[in-house]
């Protein structure tokens, strides 16, 4: 891997100054940022290669169309997919989660029931109460316990002949734990279920291997992993795929159009409706050539090391509250806690007043936060270009808010 100095020069927003503060930026959980090898790249798509893509015989649009079906290539080879077929481009992990719901809403019926877990974030619990609501599925949600730990032996008894669908995330974008979703999605195949993982947080930190897990979907977004906004990916076993209604109508994903009756496209285009983000899906793939270069493991690595030196600075502040797996070998780099008797929207001001970035709030996971009786969380989230120094900063940061606002 390059030395950190040299990580951090690909990501020049790094050197900038907030209220006359060096920027450290703590909030990659929600966005991470952009690396200027894949800046570079949406600069050279749109500067000389932009093109409409898979309609045209001219070679602008040959040539597009190259780049972006060879980005999803890289992402069936770094997700370990059989198929690039089954690599669907999506504007997000949301988008992707919204697709499959929206066809499971059309195929279940009264009776079948879906089971989401305690731990979700909204987009893995609001569409699959739409989709309960077109076709009269029951909802149900595995419990967790005080760390954030889902109860298996729980999940086990909500199984039943009539489970469907199980819908849980990899990894908890609220409390940083990492779920069992091998041993999730062992026990609801043995009932005839499908599952679906949000891996929104899980793919920035973990090498996922679709195959290896014999997971059904799996949703990710490229804004956590260094590429831009606005593009995701859902992997989706054939099978399953070519059963789904299409999500979308119009153009890309049609064979044959009339007014009786229309046919769709073969994979992946049938849920590809419309002109699609190609720039986002050629940078997308260029942010996985950048990890790649610098090493899954040895990223996670870093990223582990960052999470354990953080976690033992804080556990020395008087009244700090940590939430989460107390397994740091089951965690990834999500670090969410409070300050007793301080709200933490106020310890998220007085931080950015000091150049430190982070998010504060209930995460998009209200029902986490009810289970604990709390408003939200301060939450610090780190990616492969932060540092140990930054880390000291942040806690020293958390020390001044505490004594200014107790």
């Amino acid at each position: 891997m390059k030395t950190i100095n040299e990580i951090r020069a690909d990501f020049p927003i790094l050197k900038r100054l907030i209220n006359k503060q060096p920027l450290i930026y703590f909030d990659n959980g929600a966005t991470s940022q952009t690396p200027v090898q894949v800046v570079d790249r949406i600069v050279q798509y749109y500067s000389y290669e932009n093109a409409n893509i898979h309609r045209g015989v001219h070679t602008l649009s040959q040539e597009a169309t190259d780049l972006y079906e060879q980005a999803r290539q890289k992402l069936q080879k770094h997700f370990n997919a059989q198929k690039s077929s089954e690599i669907l481009f999506t504007a997000g992990t949301t988008h992707g989660i919204n697709l499959v719901a929206s066809g499971y809403g059309a195929l279940m019926q009264a009776g079948d029931e879906v089971i989401v877990s305690a731990s979700e974030h909204h987009s893995n619990i609001v569409p699959w109460q739409l989709a309960c609501q077109r076709s009269g599925a029951i909802l149900k949600v595995i419990p967790m316990n005080e760390y954030g730990i889902l109860d298996l032996e729980a999940y086990s008894r909500l199984l039943t002949e009539r489970t469907k669908i199980v819908c849980v995330q990899h990894v908890s974008n609220a409390l940083g734990n990492i779920h069992p979703v091998k041993e999730i999605i062992e026990l609801a195949h043995q009932r005839g279920a499908v599952v679906i993982v949000d891996g929104a947080q899980a793919a920035p930190h973990l090498q996922i291997d679709v195959q290896a897990l014999d997971v059904d979907f799996y949703a990710v977004s490229g804004h956590k992993m260094y590429a831009p906004t606005g593009i995701g990916m859902l992997y989706g076993k054939e099978a399953l795929l070519l059963a789904l209604p299409p999500y979308q109508g119009g153009g890309e994903m049609i064979k044959e159009v009339c007014f009786e009756k229309s046919t769709y496209a073969d994979l992946p285009y049938k849920f590809e409706a419309g002109t699609p983000n190609n720039c986002g899906g050629i940078a997308f793939g260029a942010a996985i050539d950048y990890m790649h270069s610098l090493g899954l493991a040895d990223m996670a690595a870093y990223e582990h090391k960052l999470l354990a030196y953080a976690i033992e600075k804080l556990q020395t502040i008087e009244g700090i509250i940590l939430y989460g797996n107390p397994d740091l070998e089951k965690r990834t780099a999500v670090i969410s806690f409070n300050l007793k008797g301080i709200h933490p929207y106020d310890v998220g001001t007085i931080l950015d007043k000091m150049g430190i970035a982070v998010r504060t709030g209930h995460h998009c996971a209200q029902p986490i936060m009810d289970f604990y009786h709390i408003p939200g969380t301060i939450r610090a989230s780190f990616a492969v270009y932060n540092t140990f120094d930054e880390i000291d900063t942040f806690v020293e940061g958390v020390k001044k808010a505490q004594k200014m606002l107790s």
